[in-house]
C-alpha cells in the first residue's frame, strides 16, 4: 500500500494488524517512520530490476482493453463506498472522447491540486498526458492561490467549492472597500453580465457595451486574471453543479468555466460544455460515444464504452446499477433541453421527502446560500420530518469582523454563534436569499455550527462534497433537539 504523507502512513499502520494480506507499505515521505519502504528505494529497485525483466515491455503491450486498470472507491456521499472496477478500455475511451471536445496542446500547462484518489483528477491528468500538457502539482490545497501566480497555468481543473470561494473573496474584497470601489465593482459586474448574455446567446455585442466592458476589464476583471496567473484559457469544473451566478462572473472576467458531468462509475466524463457554445447552468452535451436519456422518474441514464465493469465483489449492486439493456443508472435527477444540453437537478438519493410527502431538492438551496459572504458551508436536512432545517457553518472571518464592529464580546467561535445578535444576523442573511422558495421548501430553522466540515470527520469527500448522511449522523443529538424545540410533535417519522 502507498502512503503519500506521513499522516497517511500512520493511518495504515494503525490498522495494519487487521490487514493480513498487506506485505509492504511504500511511503512517499522519506521521514515517514519505521516499518515502511521509501519510494526512492522502490524506484532504485525498479531500475536495477529492468535488466532481469526483459519481458516487461511485452507484458505491458499484452494488456487488453477489458483488463482491469484500477479499482476506485466511490465517495460515499449517499451510502457505503463501493469499489468501482474500471478497465483500460473504459479510461482510454473517455480520454479519446474528451480530446475531441477539449482542445489543448503541448503549449498548455495546468495546475493540478485535487487528490489523485479522485477519478476526476486521474482522468484530467490522463488527458493532459495524452495531449502533452505540462502538469504542475500544487504544493498543497492551501497553496493553490500562490501557486497559480507562480506557474501561470493555462488550464485548471477543480470543483465548484474552489470557484465559489474565489467569487466570495472577490465580492468581500470589493464590497468592504471604499464607496467608490464598491460602485466601480458593481458597475463592472453589471456590464460583465450584459456582455456575457450577448456573447453566450451568439448576439453581436453593441459597440457601446464593448467599450464599457473594455473599461470594466481594465478596472476590475484584469486584476482577477492576474491573480490566476494571467494565462488561463479555461477552467474545468466537475463533481457537483456550479452556481450559474459564479460561472457568469468568471466568464465576464475572461475566465470561462467548462462544466462537465460524470461519476466514478463512468470513468468519469459523460457530458462536457463545449468552450465555444457554453450554456451556463447546464453541464454540456454527451461526449462522443456516450448516450444519455432521462427515465420516467427523471433519473439520468447513460450508456457507452466508459461504463464500469461493475462493483468489486458486489454483483447485486452491479445489477441494480446497470440494467439488462446496458444503461447505467446514475442516481442523479436531470433534464435534457431542446439543444441536447444536460441540466442536473439533484441526487436522486439526496432528495428529501418531508413527513407531508413533499419532495425537496437540497442542493440548489445550499448552492444559493453558500454564495452569501457570511456562509462557509450549508446543509439542508428534513427527510421524514415535518419541515426542513438548514445547518450553517459561518464564514467566521467575515462574521467576526461584523461582530467586532458592533462591539460584541465573545471568547470563542462557539460563544459567538450563541449570541442573539449573531443568530438574528445569520438568519437574515440565510433566509434573505431564499425568498423564491415554495413554503414547504423554506427551512424553518437556521442552525449555526462552530466548526466547518472536514474530510477527517467523514463529513467531506476528497473532492470537498458534503456527505449529508454523515453530517446528519455526527450532529444527530443537535438536530433532534432543534426539531423538538421547534415543534415537540416534529420528531422523525418512521419511514
Amino acid at each position: 500500500m502507498f502512503g503519500s504523507t506521513a499522516a497517511q502512513v500512520e493511518k495504515i499502520q494503525a490498522v495494519r494488524a487487521g490487514l493480513p494480506a498487506l506485505r509492504h507499505i511504500i511511503a512517499f515521505d522519506p521521514q515517514a517512520g519505521s516499518g515502511v519502504i521509501p519510494l526512492a528505494d522502490v524506484e532504485q529497485r525498479g531500475r536495477a530490476g529492468a535488466a532481469t525483466y526483459p519481458r516487461f515491455k511485452e507484458d505491458a503491450l499484452a494488456v487488453r482493453p477489458d483488463d482491469l486498470a484500477t479499482l476506485i472507491y466511490t465517495s460515499g456521499t449517499t451510502g457505503q463506498p463501493k469499489g468501482v472496477m474500471l478497465s483500460h478500455g473504459n479510461i482510454c475511451s473517455n480520454v479519446n472522447a474528451c480530446v475531441e471536445v477539449l482542445r489543448a496542446s503541448e503549449d498548455d500547462s495546468c495546475l493540478a491540486w485535487l487528490p489523485l484518489s479522485h477519478i476526476l483528477e486521474r482522468m484530467v491528468e490522463y488527458y493532459f498526458l495524452d495531449v502533452g500538457v505540462t502538469i504542475n502539482f500544487a504544493e498543497s490545497v492551501d497553496t493553490v492561490a500562490p501557486n497559480l501566480v507562480e506557474v501561470h497555468p493555462t488550464i485548471v481543473a477543480g470543483v465548484p467549492r474552489l470557484y465559489e470561494k474565489v467569487y466570495a473573496r472577490v465580492l468581500e474584497s470589493a464590497l468592504s472597500g471604499s464607496a467608490l470601489k464598491r460602485r466601480i465593482f458593481l458597475w463592472a459586474k453589471r456590464i460583465g453580465e450584459a456582455w456575457t448574455a450577448h456573447r453566450l446567446a451568439g448576439i453581436p455585442v453593441p459597440l457601446t457595451l464593448r467599450l464599457r466592458h473594455a473599461l470594466a476589464d481594465r478596472l476590475v476583471f484584469a486584476k482577477l486574471r492576474a491573480r490566476t496567473g494571467g494565462r488561463i484559457k479555461f477552467f474545468v469544473s466537475g463533481s457537483a453543479p456550479l452556481a450559474p451566478e459564479v460561472a457568469r462572473f468568471f466568464y465576464s472576467a475572461g475566465l470561462p468555466v467548462i462544466e462537465g458531468y460524470g461519476l466514478t462509475e463512468t470513468s468519469p466524463v459523460l457530458t462536457l460544455n463545449p468552450l465555444q457554445r457554453l450554456k451556463l447552468g447546464a453541464v454540456g452535451k454527451p461526449i462522443p460515444g456516450v448516450l444519455i436519456k432521462i427515465a420516467p422518474d427523471g433519473e439520468i441514464l447513460a450508456k457507452g464504452p466508459n461504463i464500469m465493469r461493475g462493483y468489486y465483489n458486489k454483483p447485486d449492486e452491479t445489477r441494480e446499477a446497470i440494467d439488462a439493456d446496458g444503461w447505467f443508472h446514475t442516481g442523479d435527477i436531470g433534464e435534457l433541453d431542446a439543444d441536447g444540453y444536460l441540466k442536473i437537478t439533484d441526487r436522486k438519493k439526496d432528495l428529501l421527502k418531508t413527513a407531508g410527502g413533499k419532495y425537496i431538492a437540497p442542493q440548489p438551496i445550499e448552492n444559493t446560500v453558500r454564495l452569501n459572504k457570511f456562509v462557509a458551508s450549508a446543509v439542508v436536512l428534513g427527510d421524514q420530518r415535518k419541515f426542513p432545517i438548514i445547518l450553517i457553518v459561518p464564514n467566521f472571518e467575515n462574521l467576526e469582523r461584523w461582530a467586532k464592529e458592533r462591539g460584541l464580546a465573545y471568547a470563542s467561535q462557539a460563544d459567538l454563534i450563541r449570541l442573539a445578535d449573531v443568530k438574528a444576523k445569520m438568519e437574515r442573511e440565510v433566509m434573505g436569499g431564499l425568498r423564491d422558495l415554495a413554503k414547504f421548501e423554506m427551512p424553518k430553522k437556521v442552525v449555526l455550527l462552530e466548526r466547518d466540515f472536514t474530510i477527517e470527520s467523514g463529513e467531506l469527500t476528497p473532492s470537498l462534497k458534503v456527505k449529508r448522511r454523515q453530517v446528519e449522523k455526527n450532529y444527530k443529538d443537535l438536530i433532534d433537539r432543534v426539531y423538538a424545540e421547534a415543534d415537540p410533535t416534529a420528531a422523525a417519522v418512521e419511514g
